[in-house]
């Protein structure tokens, strides 16, 4: 299973088309997340844009894009006019270029999907699409909306698939030859000894070898924590307004005409 579908729309190339879907090749799923409580009434705490000046909630509907364009003055952008320059068609991938596959360097590479055939029909055309990218050992550029931003895309073909990557963009990525130019003069004797180190600790990969240390401790935590942590309180009824005792009308009226023949 690929995990749940984020995304389902077309795969063009020229008059070839497939119906396809998309879904995340990571999944968070695993991760403990925690929500954020008042500890003194134990509710949970909502999260909500303030006014700076007023400290007052703001609605969705008074809520713009507002881009600095000097102290206390921003151009305001509406949804429609940010809309209205994105992609055409949020519900096709258009190859536009393919590139040599070594080409592009892993800094490029943001977050993997799989790109898989919606139905039996689109498949044909889904591994044509594959198996001429493998022959020309090319991968495809093109765009696509995911999660409300646009996003350059690059799919690679694989074994018996199509990865679709997001890619970073040009203004985002510090090519690593200027970073990582780093010049010394080897000394062999070092050199010698570290590479049989290496040979030593070699292993073939798994899994396991990454796996997130925190993330076991939190859950070992919290499983101690949720034996000994005392069970919540039946939150007490909500009285009537006023906060007095119900009082029955008839009895009230009794009072009051006892009351009068008294006096």
């Amino acid at each position: 299973m690929a995990g749940q579908t984020s995304w389902r729309g077309h795969l063009k190339l020229s008059l070839v088309t497939a119906a396809v879907t998309l879904a995340p090749a990571r999944s968070p799923s695993n991760r403990v997340r925690f929500n954020i409580l008042n500890a003194k009434t134990g509710n949970r705490v909502e999260s909500r844009y303030i006014d700076s000046v007023t400290h007052k909630p703001v609605a969705d509907r008074n809520q713009v894009h507002g881009f600095p364009r000097g102290e206390d003055d921003f151009v305001l952008l509406e949804d429609d006019e940010i809309r209205s320059v994105g992609l055409e068609s949020t519900r096709a991938i258009n190859i536009e270029r393919f590139v040599p596959r070594q080409s592009i360097d892993w800094i490029w590479y943001d977050s993997p999907h799989f790109l898989l055939p919606a139905d039996k029909i689109g498949a044909e055309a889904y591994c044509v699409i594959r198996e001429a990218m493998k022959v020309r050992d090319v991968v495809g550029i093109s765009r696509l909306v995911l999660y409300r931003r646009e996003h350059a895309v690059l799919l690679e073909p694989v074994e018996k698939g199509i990865i679709l990557w997001t890619l970073r963009y040009g203004e985002e990525v510090r090519e690593p030859v200027d970073v990582l130019d780093t010049k010394a003069k080897i000394d062999k004797k070092a050199l010698s000894t570290v590479e049989a180190t290496i040979a030593k600790q070699k292993i073939d990969w798994r899994p396991a070898l990454v796996q997130d240390p925190v993330q076991k401790r939190i859950k070992a935590l919290l499983k101690t924590k949720a034996k000994t942590a005392p069970k919540p309180s039946a939150k007490a009824e909500r009285k009537p307004d006023g906060g007095g005792k119900v009082i029955n009308i008839m009895d009230a009226l009794k009072e009051s005409l006892a009351a009068e023949r008294r006096r």
